[in-house]
This record gives C-alpha cells, structure tokens and sequence, in this order.
C-alpha cells in the first residue's frame, strides 16, 4: 500500500478511558445537529399539506413510492451510464449486433463471423450460441438477465454479490457503442418518469492513442515531465473522438426522443453533463495517462462537466496506488482548477479490506485530490480522525453521493450500520443517488423510500437533500441561493421574487440566463410548487 496510508496503532482504552472518551464526543453529537432540527424557514400551507401526506404514506411502502415517485427529485449525480441500462437492453442490442452467448456463463462473446448472405444468425464458437436464441428459450434469456444483474441473486460457496455485482459488467460489455443514444434515452425517460431534471453520468469513451502511449512513456515520479512527455506524444488525438463519440450519442438521443417536435417525449426536458471516468484498476502509466486525458476533454468539451475513478476501491490496485492516484488528481488539479472532481472513496467495509485499509481514502481524496464531491464514503467512521474529518467535509462543503442500495448489495452495510445519519448530523451536505440502476434493479423512487422507511426522514429532510442535488452539480454558473447549502435566502437580483415564477423580474431573469446551475435550480422550485399545491 503506498507510503501514505498508514494504520495508526495504539493501546485499546481502558474502561475510564472509554468513559471520558464518551464524555468528550457527546458534546460533538449535540453540536453537529441534523438539518432537520436546525432552525428554518417556516413552513407555507402547501409544504404543510405536503408533508402531513408524506407522514400519512408512510405507513405503506406503496403509499410512499406514489408519494415519492411524482416529488421533484432535482439531480442524480452518481450514475454510471452503463450500470444504469437495464439487462433486458442489452440483450436487444446484442441480438442488432449479431452477437454470440456463452451458455456457461452468460457473457457475450464476439461471434466467429458474421451472418451469411441471407443468413440471419452468426457462426458461434463451441459451446457459444447466438444471442437470438434466447427470444425463443426463456432459460437463456433469463440466465442473462440474472448474470447482467442482482435480480434473484443469492450468495454461493465463491461467489459473494460484489462478485456477482462488479463480474456483470465484463458479461454485457461486448455491445457497440453506436447505442449510446438508446442508453442515454432510456435513462432520460426513466428520470423524467421520476421528476428528475439533470443527470451527470459517469461514462468512458474510447481512448485508443492514450492507452497506446501509456506503454510507450516511460514512467517518472516527475508529473510535469510525464505530463508533457504525453502531451507531445498526442495525447490529444483522443480528445476529438470523445467529444464526437459523446455528441453523436445525444444527437441520437434527442432524435428518439423528437426533441423539438410537438410529440417530443418528456425526457427532452431532463438535461444531461457527463464526468469522464479513469479506470483505477490499471497500471499506474496508464492511470495517469488517463487522467491527463479526462482533464483534457473536460476542459475542452462542454458536456464533460468532471472526472472519476471507477473500479472496485478494493481492487488490488486500487488499494496499493490510492495515495499515488489521489496525488495523480491533485496534480492535475493544479493545472486544471476548473474541472470539476468527484471520486468514489471509502466504498469499503470491515472485512473487504485489512483495517488498515479503511484508514484514510476519504480523507485523502478531500486533502490530496481537492475532491468537491465523494462517491458513497461508507468507511468514514473507521477513518483516522473521523470527526476531524467529517466536519472538514461540513467546513468545506464537500457533499457526500449517498447509493443506499449500492452500499447493501455491494458491501453488506445498511440501516444503522451505514454512516447516512452521521453525515447529516454533522451537517455534511447528502443526496441520494443510485449508482448502477440497471445492475441493481431499482430507480430513484426506490432510493427514496428506502431513506424515508430505514431512517424515518420528513419532507424537510427530503427537500434539503433534493435541493443539494442541484447545488453540489457541476452545472456552470452561480448558484441561486446566497449562501451555500442553505436554502433559505436566493441571490439579490432574485431576493424578492416567488421562486419558480414563469416570469421573474428583469433583473432576475438576467440571472437566471447567465447560471444553467440557477436555471435548473429555479425550474426545482417551480416543480416544488407545483406538487405541493396538488394536494
């Protein structure tokens, strides 16, 4: 493991010990109040009548998921696009694609070659069978879904869900790109069907010449030689084939759905940013080369609002580099202070990894790598200096992207095990967010009323976090409210108007047109009011 991350070792306390240690943190508990008990703007007639509803469907999770699914939702922000395509999907682009299946295991493989003139079926390998068939043979067909998901999946003697969950992605990820404005469309469609506005999906596009060079470059501890060693080798070819990749997929998306058109679908209305994804489970070379190139393009196209990384966090690499990979990101932060950043850290739990293992990946990603957002920060409270930490977070505004179900399946931590409450005691900005929607078989509703059974959330509680979604997006412009993550008082220009009119003042509408971050902001409270006189 690198040199930086270090367990720090000491005596177990002693019973007198633990009594003044009990003494000491209480006063921190009772000063790091949750939002909800915090003082707040009163509540109108309509936010009233809104949350005596949510309390009355409380009582029945079907009840609550009614309630729930027609609440404006503002921004999912940690969405991998792949993991969020349903099985189903990709077994119908495979079959367009003319693919192969393995019967064994259910991967599709790439057919020996292509149908025949007048043919209809590839020539398979041995114990390979075109994925066609499975229209016609139910056990196929749901072995795939079952292997491209975590639909009736229960553990065996090997195989725990996080294998089965990350051993998913390698199954369905034979189809061509040429879907990616299907994919966008079908996750588009699902967020509006939820009243979700904007969605920021992690995503990689192709990056032949970064990847080649990767292997060319010798490494050197030296970032800035390294940095320009790539830079003459071209590393920027790479950059025009992810934004005409990622322009063609929206193109193809707002062409399904007829945006634009008076039958356009009402995902038109769901905006889209993308943060480019390095794979962490690679060597270091390519690692860097990688995220050179993610810096690149998002400092170049207006689509990619920021990077991550991705891969299991447990991964053998992941875990022996994560100090080198979080000062690869401040490194480059440094030398691209606009683009955004937000890292999958702390997705780890006893027992995954050596305690050690669980001392300091949040920490590092918030020092070192200058991270404004975290991905799921499951082992905070085994962290060195966790409350240290956690008000560090609270101080510097660092929101936490919470994936409820994720967390279960992946890691086994839910309910009071998982650290969701302590976040928002601490005042550490929170907001839900499904992770792989597709993989786990769930949307954003299901987030929701997850959070409001296991940790008993008002619509206050719901409303804060919807409104952070949007606040901690990577959006451009300024914010619509005046102070962060307090959503009490907008701006001046906006100050003294009803939020969400459909027509602000001058001054206001100015505003409004300069910030996209505000302008969904405002169509939030526009979606607020809406909802909350329908009752």
């Amino acid at each position: 493991m690198d040199s930086q991350i270090r367990l720090r070792t000491g005596k177990a306390p002693s019973g007198a010990s633990w009594l003044a240690l009990s003494v000491f943190l209480l006063p921190l508990f009772a000063l790091a109040q949750s939002p909800a008990s915090r003082p707040a703007a009163a509540q109108t007639s309509a936010e009233k009548l809104a949350s005596l509803n949510l309390d009355v469907a409380r009582a029945n999770p079907l009840a609550l998921h009614a309630f729930l699914v027609r609440m404006p939702k503002g921004a999912d922000l940690h969405v991998h696009l792949t993991g969020a395509v349903y099985a189903e999907t990709f077994i119908r682009d495979a079959i367009e694609d003319h693919l192969c299946v393995d019967t064994r295991t259910f991967a599709f493989q790439k057919p020996q070659a292509a149908p025949a003139a007048g043919a209809s079926e590839p020539t398979c390998a041995a114990g390979d069978v075109p994925v066609s068939k499975s229209l016609h043979d139910p056990d196929l067909y749901n072995g795939m879904v079952d292997a491209f998901s975590m639909r009736s999946f229960v553990p065996t003697a090997g195989v725990s869900a996080h294998d089965h969950f990350f051993d998913a992605f390698a199954k369905f990820g034979g189809t061509d790109r040429s879907h990616l404005g299907e994919w966008l469309d079908e996750v588009a469609a699902r967020a509006a069907a939820q009243n979700e506005q904007y969605l920021e999906l992690m995503y990689t596009p192709p990056y032949p010449h970064a990847s080649a060079l990767a292997g060319q470059v010798p490494w050197s501890d030296d970032f800035e030689q390294l940095r320009k060693s790539l830079l003459d080798g071209g590393i920027r070819d790479d950059v025009a084939m992810a934004r005409e990749t990622l322009d063609q997929g929206e193109a193809q998306r707002r062409q399904i759905e007829k945006c634009g058109q008076p039958d356009a679908s009402p995902a038109c209305n769901v905006e889209m940013r993308f943060l480019y994804q390095v794979l962490r489970e690679a060597p270091k070379e390519r690692v860097f080369a990688q995220t050179l190139l993610g810096f690149e393009i998002a400092s170049a196209d207006p689509l990619v609002v920021g990077i991550n990384y991705v891969q299991p966090e447990d991964g053998q690499i992941s875990m022996s580099d994560y100090g080198l990979h979080m000062r690869i990101v401040g490194f480059f932060h440094s030398d691209y202070p606009a683009v955004h950043i937000s890292l999958h850290a702390g997705e780890l739990a006893p027992g995954l990894v050596p305690p050690q293992g669980l001392c300091c990946h949040v920490r590092l990603a918030v020092e070192q790598a200058h991270a404004e957002r975290i991905g799921h920060g499951v082992d905070v409270m085994y962290e060195d200096r966790q409350h240290d930490l956690l008000k560090e977070m609270a101080k510097l505004h660092v929101m936490v992207e919470i994936n409820l179900s994720s967390n279960d399946a992946i890691l086994g931590v839910s309910g009071k095990d998982h650290p969701f409450p302590i976040y928002r005691q601490f005042g550490v900005p929170v907001a839900l967010s499904t992770d792989d929607e597709g993989v786990s078989r769930i949307d954003l509703t299901h987030e929701y009323v997850r959070a409001v059974e296991t940790y008993g959330l008002h619509y206050a509680d719901l409303k804060q976090m919807v409104r952070t979604s949007l606040e901690h997006s990577f959006l451009p412009g300024n914010s619509l409210w005046q102070n962060e993550d307090s959503f009490t008082q907008p701006v001046p220009s906006c100050a003294h108007e009803k939020l969400g009119a459909d027509k602000p003042s001058a001054p206001c509408a100015a505003f409004l047109k300069s910030s996209e971050k505000a302008s969904q902001q405002w169509e939030l409270e526009r979606r607020f009011d809406a909802f909350e006189f329908s009752f």
